[in-house]
C-alpha cells in the first residue's frame, strides 16, 4: 500500500475506530452530565498540550525537506491554540470566559483544518513527518473530536442533562 494511503487510513481510523468510539462511549456521556464549566475544563486542559505541534519545526524530528509552508503555520497555530486554551481555562469563571472559549474553539478548529488543507496543497509525503507522524494520525483526530464536543457544550448552554 502506498504511504499516502497508509497515512489516510491511519487518520481515518484515528477518527472513526479510536477516538470516535472513545468520545461517543466515554467522553460525551460524562461531559453532558456536568455543568458546562466543569465539562469544559478537561477539554481545555487537553488542548493546552497543543504546544507539541512545535515538533514540526525541530530538525531531526521531521525531515529537512518538510515544507515550511506546512510546518510553520501548523506549529505556530498549535502554539496559539495552546495559549488560548490556557487563557480560556483561566477565565472560565469570569463573565467573558465563554467568549474566550469560543475564540479558542474557532481558532483551534480552523488551525487543524488549515493544516490538513496545507499539507495536501504542498503535497508532503508522510515520511517527511518523521517522528511527528503520530500528531496528525493520533492526536489531531482527538483534538478535532473534542473541538466538536466543545461546540456542543457551548451551544447547549447551562442546562445539565442526566446521563443515560
Amino acid at each position: 500500500m502506498p504511504p499516502q494511503a497508509l497515512f489516510g487510513l491511519s487518520v481515518a481510523l484515528g477518527f472513526l475506530a479510536a477516538w470516535g468510539i472513545v468520545a461517543a462511549r466515554y467522553l460525551w456521556p460524562y461531559l453532558r452530565s456536568q455543568p458546562r464549566i466543569d465539562a469544559l475544563r478537561p477539554l481545555l486542559v487537553l488542548h493546552s498540550f497543543r504546544f507539541i505541534g512545535l515538533a514540526f519545526l525541530v530538525p531531526g524530528v521531521v525531515a529537512p525537506d518538510l515544507s515550511a509552508a506546512f510546518a510553520r503555520p501548523a506549529a505556530y497555530g498549535d502554539l496559539i491554540a495552546a495559549v488560548l486554551a490556557l487563557l480560556a481555562l483561566a477565565s472560565l469563571q469570569r463573565r467573558w470566559g465563554m467568549a474566550l472559549v469560543w475564540v479558542f474553539n474557532l481558532w483551534g478548529t480552523a488551525d487543524l483544518l488549515y493544516a490538513f488543507y496545507q499539507g495536501n496543497s504542498v503535497g508532503f509525503s508522510p515520511g517527511q513527518l518523521g517522528a511527528a507522524y503520530f500528531i496528525p494520525t493520533v492526536i489531531v483526530p482527538l483534538l478535532l473530536i473534542t473541538h466538536g464536543l466543545i461546540f456542543r457544550l457551548l451551544l447547549r448552554g447551562e442546562e445539565v442533562r442526566a446521563s443515560t
